[in-house]
């Protein structure tokens, strides 16, 4: 059943067709400012301001994937420290990875009713507080809850992150600001285990918490500073003035610019609500979501089982140090950077495409913008996942032989690294436009949701891995992956076939459901 939750922030008046109202070009949004008033804009940021926020949310976002990876160089060194085996060290990733799932979902379903702002200032506090509290841990067991505390606060970054874009951009421009978002924050990946092997060399693994500690501080006052509220119940389009906890430092001494005195978002007050918050878990039932967010879930585990074994992998056959374990990072990091930056543009691209060939089959002028809520039966599932198919092709291949690849050189698994880091991300990136578009006005729970199943799995993969390797040895392992993903894969296939009319289906549902309560 579809939810009625979010219903009033698809009422959000969007320009119908138009080739001016809906091009992310800069001249396009000049011709927009002179030509029609702000109110009518979908949001009146221009390009340069929009990227702006993405940057600015990529930058909170980091702290997500950084707290995890940054950690993987020490798991040794944490094993000997805390007097623990190999497997219980690697089970404060896998409690990580849960709660990292798990919280995102209720703070996005928060985010999508109180405004972004406030959840992003109220998490990163927990997360500060947390990392405090992990660099002065003294035993196994203040380790793994504090991490558990730890996830609740970092990961809540990515799902609101993704909700600031989904407030401020139309479909047409928002996968490559998707792509920069993932982009960005993904720089935790490749830095992360460098910093972290840097660190624990040096000063021990509690020095981690304290880098940690301090970078989340810069990054809490960035966001007092310059991030206003963008949620549209609450700051419209851009023009309504903002007041409080939602206006931004800068605001005071620069002025709101774009606000228009008297402007007021068009939908009522939301209410914070235990269904409110459970209600993006009611996304999981829409057969279109959910077989799109299990795909990305199996990739995610696959990949996660591959990052989280590197250290231990590694080590043995190698012979490294917690250093140049975390530099052999770079490979995947750089994957993960590159493959959100590449295929965020590709989506863009293919989404001009698949406009185009709309237009022509329907006899509308070529230079027509076209949008969801302009045109329902715009096939947005194509437009998205149109590069999907290489790129599970590439990751399933370089998987299979992974395993292999270890007997080798060292710079054959961390290419290979690279190539299964690369094609991962390009999935994520494809999967969480896909998700933002079809739940456009709860976009912070919708990503929220895809978190919560992708940790999930990814965390009974992690946990599953080393009995796996102690059995199947690493050739088999990585083999067994890679069979596993390519038996998934027809999932996608019924995605783009079916993805449309199950979608078509949930909103005349939806539109009973309105007209009913009217």
């Amino acid at each position: 059943m579809p939810t009625k939750i979010f219903e009033n922030t698809e009422k959000e008046p969007v320009p119908q067709v138009s080739p001016i109202e809906h091009d992310s070009d800069q001249s396009v949004l000049s011709q927009l400012e002179t030509q029609a008033p702000p109110s009518t804009a979908y949001h009146v940021f221009g390009r340069s301001r929009k990227l702006q926020m993405v940057l600015l949310v990529s930058m909170a976002a980091i702290f997500s994937p950084l707290s995890s990876n940054i950690y993987f160089p020490a798991l040794e060194v944490v094993s000997e420290s805390l007097d623990v085996s190999m497997s219980l060290a690697t089970l404060t990733i896998t409690i990580y990875m849960i709660v990292q799932g798990v919280t995102p979902t209720f703070w996005g379903s928060i985010s999508d009713v109180v405004g972004r702002r406030l959840v992003f200032i109220g998490t990163f506090i927990v997360y500060i507080v947390a990392n405090i509290l992990l660099a002065v841990s003294a035993n196994y067991g203040e380790l793994m809850a504090f991490r558990a505390l730890q996830a609740a606060g970092s990961a809540a970054t990515i799902s609101i992150g993704a909700g600031v874009i989904g407030d401020i951009t139309t479909s047409a421009e928002r996968g490559s600001l998707v792509g920069i978002f993932g982009g960005v924050r993904m720089l935790g990946q490749g830095i992360g285990p460098v910093i972290g092997g840097i660190l624990t060399q040096s000063l021990g693994f509690r020095s981690i918490f304290w880098f940690l500690t301090i970078c989340a501080a810069l990054s809490l006052l960035s966001i007092l500073i310059f991030l206003p509220e963008t949620l549209r119940l609450i700051a419209g389009n851009g023009t309504v003035v903002l007041l409080g906890i939602h206006k931004p430092f800068q605001y005071m001494v620069t002025g709101q610019r774009g606000a228009v005195d008297g402007a007021v978002p068009s939908q009522q007050k939301a209410k914070v609500t235990l269904r409110a918050i459970l209600a993006p878990l009611t996304f999981l039932a829409e057969k279109d979501v959910f077989i799109t967010l299990f795909f990305g879930s199996i990739v995610y585990a696959v990949w996660s089982m591959v990052t989280s074994s590197t250290t231990d992998l590694f080590h043995n056959v190698y012979h490294l140090n917690s250093l140049e374990v975390g530099l052999t990072f770079l490979g995947n990091g750089f994957g993960c950077i590159s493959g959100s930056y590449l295929v965020g543009y590709l989506m863009d691209y293919n989404h001009r495409l698949t406009e185009r060939e709309y237009c022509r089959q329907r006899g509308y002028a070529s230079e027509t913008r076209i949008n969801l809520k302009s045109h329902p039966d715009f096939p947005i599932e194509i437009a998205r996942m149109r590069n999907t198919w290489w790129i599970v092709g590439l990751f399933i291949g370089t998987t299979a032989v992974y395993g292999v690849s270890l007997r080798t050189h060292i710079a054959l698994p961390i290419i290979l690294q690279y190539i299964i880091a690369f094609c991962a991300t390009g999935i994520f990136t494809i999967n969480s436009a896909l998700v933002i578009d079809l739940y456009p006005g709860a976009s912070a729970s919708a990503t929220a949701v895809n978190n919560l199943m992708r940790c999930l799995v990814g965390a009974a993969g992690v946990a599953a891995m080393q009995p796996l390797l102690d059995a199947l040895t690493a050739d088999y392992t990585f083999l067994l992956l890679a069979g596993i993903t390519l038996v998934m894969t027809p999932l996608l296939w019924i995605e783009s076939k079916f993805g449309a009319s199950w979608r078509h289906e949930r909103e005349l549902e939806l539109k009973g459901e309105n007209d009913g309560a009217t």
